[in-house]
């Protein structure tokens, strides 16, 4: 029987060029586990799955080991990075400091439109609280970070962010899906979210550190409990 792709075919976006498209493609297929850690990406194969040339998968691998979701392995070729769990402690550490310093930054700098917008990432994150949609989850839990990042109002913060937090999306889903760890998020954006309308930036920076501590120990209890279970 024929195996089924792992990739659809590309349907092409007026507003986005081939490569872009290409990339999240790819990307999306890393962090969804479709392309698993230590895999092999064969130009070929994946350009025929996707229906394109080999050139912007090319272009797209390269970008994909720039933000460290592939490794280049000399005369053998591309492969998905795998992550350690010293990886995910130390892009923790990193990320734990930049997200205090942006909502730091944010509590001096956020508009009462992206409180408001903060307000209703809880209502909307709160809505999926019971853990049956995780994808959902993910991406509100997601959608109410990068307002607080874009309310920095630094790009370069945002950048580096963003950086982080490709290479630790394959984990999101396990974290969250520890049973009670969306609703004590839920209650740690609230926490974030009074101290930054109170314009408080010492709080709010201390709040966002151990906020994202909080999801490092939840994500690293889930990976191990997931290892047990493979392993018996």
């Amino acid at each position: 029987m024929k195996q089924e792709p792992r990739l659809v075919p590309i349907k092409l976006d007026n507003y986005k060029p081939l490569r872009e498209i290409v990339f999240e493609t790819l990307r999306d297929a890393i962090i969804k586990g479709k392309l698993k850690p230590g895999e092999r990406l064969m130009e070929i194969q994946l350009a025929e799955e996707m229906g394109v040339s080999r050139t912007p998968v090319r272009e797209a691998i390269r970008k994909l080991e720039l933000d460290g979701l592939v490794v280049m392995v000399p005369r053998k070729g591309a492969y998905v990075a795998g992550i350690s769990m010293k990886d995910i402690v130390d892009v923790f550490e990193v990320r734990a400091a930049l997200d205090a310093l942006a909502a730091r930054l944010a509590a001096e700098r956020i508009t009462d439109e992206e409180l408001d917008q903060l307000e209703k990432s809880i209502v909307s994150i709160n809505e999926v609280s019971d853990g049956k949609d995780i994808n959902a989850v993910v991406a509100r839990d997601t959608g109410f970070h990068e307002t607080i990042y874009k309310a920095s109002r630094n790009e370069k913060l945002v950048q580096f962010i963003t950086h982080l937090k490709e290479q630790l999306q394959r984990f999101r889903a396990t974290s969250l899906a520890l049973p009670g760890r969306t609703k004590e998020a839920v209650e740690e954006h609230k926490q974030i979210v009074e101290a930054l309308s109170e314009r408080d930036a010492d709080r709010a920076a201390q709040l966002a550190y151990q906020h994202i501590e909080n999801a490092e120990n939840s994500m690293l209890s889930a990976i191990k409990k997931l290892k047990e279970f493979e392993d018996e």
